[in-house]
Formats: C-alpha cells, sequence, structure tokens
C-alpha cells in the first residue's frame, strides 16, 4: 500500500490544446507523480473551443456530475491537498468557487492555481456582491500559485506575501540548440489565431517590412483561428500585399516541435494579459530569440536586448523594427538564441517546476 501523499489536480486535459490543459497534463506526467499519490479530476464541460464560455443545459449537467465526483473524492480518498485552477472572469471563478467550497466542507486544504495575470483588474470591475464573494472564498483556502514574481500582488489583498507561492511553466522538450541562417530566413509565430495573441499585429509588421524594401524572410503562422473575421482580415491583407505569410493548421508533437527547431526567429506578441505562455517557454527551449510584449510574467523570461526583444502592446512598427534588426543580424541572433536556451535550462525545465511545486505542496499541507 502506498505511503505517499494524496494529492487531488483539478483541470482540464487536452484536446483541445490550450494553456492550461497542457499545464494540467505535464504536471500529471511528471515525476511529480513519483513524490505524491497524484489523484486528477477532468474539469472540462465542454467537446469543443465553439463551446467554450457558452451555457448551456448539457454543460450544467456535466458541471454538477464533476462536482458530485469531487465530493466522492474528498470523502473517499482523503487527499492532504487539493490544487485547484480559479478563473478570473465572473461566471468561471462561481463555478471554481463550488469546488473550493467541496472541499473545505470535506476538510481538506486548498492550494489555488491562477494561469493568467488578469484576476485583479477582473475583481476590481466587478460589483460589490462579487467582490465580497471572492473575499469569501479565497480566505478559506491555504495559498495560491502565481507564474512570476510580478503576479504576486494580485493577491496581496487576500493572502499574506508567504502564502503567495511562485511556480513558472516548466518543461522538457526534444529539442535542441543550433545555429541556423536559413535562407529566406524563417520567422515563427504559434499560438491561438486571434486578435487578444496579437496576429493582426504581426501581419502589420509583416506588411510595414515588404514595404520597406522586402528582407529576404518568411513566416509561419501556426494555429487555429477563433474568429472567421479574424481570419478573413488577415488572410486578405496578406493576399493583397503578397506577403511572405503562410498559414498552418494547430499541430503538437513532433510537427510542432519541427517547427520550432526549424525557425530562426520567434515572435508572439499578445494584446491580452497572459500568465507565463508555454509558447515562450518552448522557443526558449527551441534557442531562438523571442520578440513579445510584456504581458503577465513574459519579461520575466524574454529579457529585453538579452535574449529577444520586448515591444509595446499593439504597435506593428516597433514589432517590424525588431524583426529587421535581427533579421539582418546573424550576430544578434546566434547570442540571443544562445541565451535563450540558457534561461530556459536554468529555470524553467520539467524538473524546475516539479522542485518548486513540491516545495509549495509541502509548505501547503504543514
Amino acid at each position: 500500500m502506498s505511503t505517499l501523499k494524496k494529492i487531488l489536480i483539478l483541470g482540464k486535459l487536452p484536446p483541445p490544446f490550450m494553456g492550461p490543459a497542457l499545464a494540467t497534463k505535464i504536471i500529471l506526467e511528471s515525476s511529480l507523480k513519483d513524490r505524491y499519490s497524484l489523484l486528477h479530476l477532468d474539469t472540462k464541460a465542454y467537446d469543443s473551443l465553439s463551446e467554450l464560455g457558452k451555457w448551456s443545459i448539457k454543460k450544467v449537467i456535466r458541471n454538477f456530475r464533476i462536482y458530485f465526483r469531487m465530493f466522492n473524492v474528498c470523502l473517499f480518498e482523503k487527499p492532504a491537498m487539493i490544487l485547484i485552477p480559479i478563473s478570473q472572469a465572473t461566471s468561471g471563478f462561481i463555478k471554481d468557487s463550488i469546488f473550493i467550497l467541496i472541499a473545505r466542507l470535506t476538510r481538506r486544504r486548498v492550494l489555488l492555481q491562477l494561469r493568467g495575470s488578469d484576476f485583479k483588474t477582473w475583481v476590481e470591475g466587478s460589483s460589490s456582491i462579487v467582490q465580497g464573494y471572492v473575499s469569501f472564498v479565497l480566505k478559506r483556502c491555504q495559498g495560491v500559485i502565481v507564474l512570476g514574481n510580478s503576479l504576486r500582488t494580485l493577491f496581496a489583498k487576500y493572502f499574506p506575501m508567504e502564502k503567495i507561492y511562485v511556480v513558472p511553466n516548466g518543461a522538457n522538450y526534444s529539442l535542441n540548440f543550433s545555429v541556423k541562417n536559413n535562407s529566406p530566413l524563417k520567422i515563427l509565430y504559434l499560438a491561438n489565431l486571434q486578435a487578444s495573441k496579437g496576429i493582426e499585429d504581426l501581419i502589420d509588421a509583416v506588411a510595414i517590412l515588404c514595404k520597406e524594401g522586402k528582407p529576404d524572410f518568411k513566416v509561419d503562422v501556426v494555429g487555429a483561428w477563433r474568429k472567421e473575421e479574424t481570419r478573413l482580415s488577415c488572410e486578405k491583407m496578406v493576399d493583397q500585399n503578397k506577403l511572405p505569410v503562410q498559414f498552418h493548421a494547430p499541430d503538437a508533437g513532433a510537427a510542432k516541435m519541427k517547427f520550432l527547431s526549424d525557425a530562426d526567429i520567434f515572435v508572439f506578441p499578445p494584446r491580452a494579459p497572459e500568465g507565463h505562455p508555454w509558447v515562450i517557454v518552448e522557443a526558449m527551449a527551441a534557442g531562438l530569440p523571442v520578440i513579445s510584449t510584456d504581458r503577465g510574467s513574459i519579461a520575466e523570461c524574454i529579457l529585453d536586448g538579452t535574449n529577444g526583444f520586448i515591444v509595446p502592446v499593439n504597435k506593428p512598427d516597433a514589432i517590424a523594427s525588431r524583426m529587421n534588426q535581427l533579421i539582418k543580424d546573424a550576430s544578434l541572433r546566434e547570442r540571443m538564441g544562445r541565451e535563450s536556451r540558457r534561461l530556459y535550462e536554468q529555470y524553467f525545465t520539467e524538473q524546475k517546476m516539479v522542485d518548486r511545486l513540491s516545495d509549495t505542496f509541502e509548505k501547503v499541507m504543514a
């Protein structure tokens, strides 16, 4: 009979391949399972991305079944601690709060995890009733995990600082650093194709570069379109201006790693709040110079001028300028790429994440 402490992990699993679902999968398959007896409750109540954020009787019934399963796990498995990801939107938080209340009703310790950075903005923009309910729920928990040091202030109102833990994303990838000088140079964008992720800003930046005198480069855009109007707008821009941009369906596994291995430069300029995007970790593991924006904890791993550039949000001209700088300077690309790989190995491997999670779990269970 196992003597390992039982920990219940709540969270969705892919598909679809979104950040939180990917994080749950990596945690469950990591060496953390050698240190604890990991239990898992899949909280996914939808079948596809098109159902995300939409109300339906089917989803309500599924959620009640999930709550019932959790109650049974808490009652009969008696986990020492429960890790619960929380939403930063009213309907999502209310749904997540029921998990928290079930855990506390069955006298289980609760560690929260926020996989974004917009929590405080959402709470402060909500009604006094919602704000009061958030405070009531959070103060029944034993701590919270955020993805970067700069995000600890999001919960300063609810927890003492020693109970706000920092655990950035980390994973192992079959990627090795190599100096590349493709002809044409390959620029990669890898994310869901939506305005909030900066896809339109990238296309506009490419258009600016081509108008100024097209350098020898091509752009691979890999991901799923979230809105038809965004797809039509971007494809029209590419076709009308004959831009060197090729769109690819979303890829996972070996196909995704090949895009990263083959690229010279990685660009991901989100407009909306982020946490610690997995695509940034993957690009660093591939040894790529990265152009991104200061969203969430991105600026804690993409150090401006060291392993990439941080540009202002929604500024295609700034993206174009930094792309041009990297395209023209092979030694700069190599130096920044090597630094990306070094920082990844030092801070963002699976082992680093597991060690931080394990340390946090022990503190919460103590």
